[in-house]
């Protein structure tokens, strides 16, 4: 089940970079994941969570821009692969393994980047115009980050 939701939380990264991260470094920050003597200790410090969470909005805010890059360029999917490897490798640490869960995170990362890009393109030409789209994925990564945190063991 562990394994499970670090696949997800991937796929969230993929989705929405910065909401993952933010997500994972509340639950650590108020104890639902202990990740001390871990390399993701950080993500449990005292202004992590907030860092990410203004990071996360910025990301809401600019993926609204007319001119918002692809996420398939080599930074965009750079940066959903490292929070998926760092929110996968987070959850990995409640099932003993930093290591598969960074590695199952970083493959949900890789779905989440694509197969969101390929669904945002649908749901952009079936609504005419992206904002729509772009507010639906939105609304779900946050709403899947925020079940998967709940659910952890």
């Amino acid at each position: 089940m562990v394994y499970f939701l670090a696949l997800l939380i991937g796929i969230v990264a993929g989705l929405r970079a910065m909401t993952a991260p933010a997500a994972i470094s509340f639950a650590a920050h108020y104890g639902l994941l202990n990740l001390s003597g871990t390399w993701l200790a950080f993500l449990g410090y005292r202004w992590t969570p907030w860092v990410f969470l203004v990071l996360a909005i910025g990301e809401l805010v600019t993926d609204q821009l007319p001119t918002t890059p692809s996420r398939k360029v080599p930074v965009q999917f750079g940066t959903r692969i490292l929070m998926g490897v760092v929110t996968g490798g987070a959850i990995g640490v409640a099932a003993g393994s930093l290591w598969v869960g960074s590695t199952v995170g970083a493959i949900g990362a890789i779905i989440g980047t694509l197969g969101g890009s390929a669904a945002r393109a649908k749901m952009a030409a079936a609504f005419g115009k992206d904002r729509p789209a772009a507010l639906i994925e939105d609304a779900v990564a946050i709403a899947a980050a925020g079940l998967i945190v709940l659910a952890l063991p």
